[in-house]
């Protein structure tokens, strides 16, 4: 009877184990809202949400959300952690949804931050006219729509106020050029700047706010349309009780995160609004160039 069972066991372990080979990964897009202090502890939270999922999780790391959001339209990627700026673009067919927002310090909001050497003069973005700039990536909320916008509405294009430009990538890395002088200014995610405030001080002291942008949406988590709608609502479920049990718990102190709460797209709204008042901003100004070498010649 012991060997039958033990059998049994066997048999079902072979069987498990098989399953859990052949089962195709869920594919978890990641950008530069993960900063390097989390890398230590990714691999043990694709485990985590394995074991939740009943199937293995793939985190995909790539560096721009220009890349992350063409797998995600290519139907490569099952979710993904992007940033509000993406997320409000129009699409046409629509190919994701919003599947959970983080809750950060009480609130599923954040801010952009523009930020200076601490031993520099400069007290304002238009005494960084003429200077070096770090932008995070060219479709980041904080690290590029906000400071672009501010622009915008003073009559002016980055490439015209700024002496020179150039985007980093990673918030963190914005954060540590303008810390060394590479950049007099730079913009980046609030939270990022804030978490390297608590783990890497020395870095963060070199720098100094002078301008923080209104509360956005926080970078949401989204689901890809082309993702079985089960697998969706089993991992909003995970990800929504993961700060009710102390595993869970652990990885969004971690990550210095309350929690991931489910909320409404309008909570993006503002991003929007801002994205179309840049591009009209922009298209004005591109128009009035257009038309001022003809209003020259006839005088």
């Amino acid at each position: 009877m012991l060997r039958s069972a033990i059998a049994i066991l066997l048999v079902s372990l072979s069987i498990g184990i098989c399953r859990a080979e052949t089962q195709t990964p869920i594919r978890f897009g990641l950008t530069a809202v993960i900063v390097q202090e989390h890398l230590r502890f990714l691999d043990r939270w694709a485990h985590y949400l394995s074991n939740k999922m009943d199937r293995p999780v793939k985190f995909v790391r790539r560096k721009s959300y220009r890349e992350v959001m063409d797998l995600l339209e290519a139907g490569q990627l099952d979710f993904a952690w992007i940033c509000g700026f993406p997320f409000v673009q129009p699409r046409d067919p629509e190919f994701l949804e919003l599947l959970a927002v983080p809750v950060y310090k009480g609130k599923p909001l954040y801010n952009s931050y523009i930020i200076v050497p601490e031993d520099s003069p400069y007290k304002t973005l238009d005494d960084l006219k003429g200077k070096v700039f770090a932008f995070s990536d060219p479709e980041s909320n904080s690290g590029f729509l906000y400071p672009q916008f501010l622009l915008a509405k003073k009559g002016a294009k980055p490439q015209h106020f700024f002496r020179q430009t150039f985007f980093t990538y990673n918030h963190a890395e914005t954060v540590e050029a303008v810390a060394d002088h590479v950049a007099d200014g730079g913009a980046v995610d609030s939270y990022i700047w804030d978490y390297l405030q608590s783990l890497r001080p020395e870095v963060t002291a070199k720098t100094r706010i002078i301008r923080k942008s209104p509360a956005f949406g926080f970078p949401p988590l989204v689901s890809s349309k082309r993702t079985d709608a089960k697998v969706v609502e089993q991992m909003k479920s995970v990800l929504l009780a993961m700060s009710k049990e102390p595993t869970g718990r652990q990885f969004l102190d971690g990550f210095k995160l309350d929690t991931f709460g489910d909320f409404p797209p309008e909570l993006f709204d503002g991003i929007g609004q801002m994205a179309n008042d840049t591009r009209k901003a922009l298209l004005w100004l591109a128009s009035a160039q257009d038309r001022a070498p003809s209003e020259t010649n006839r005088k």
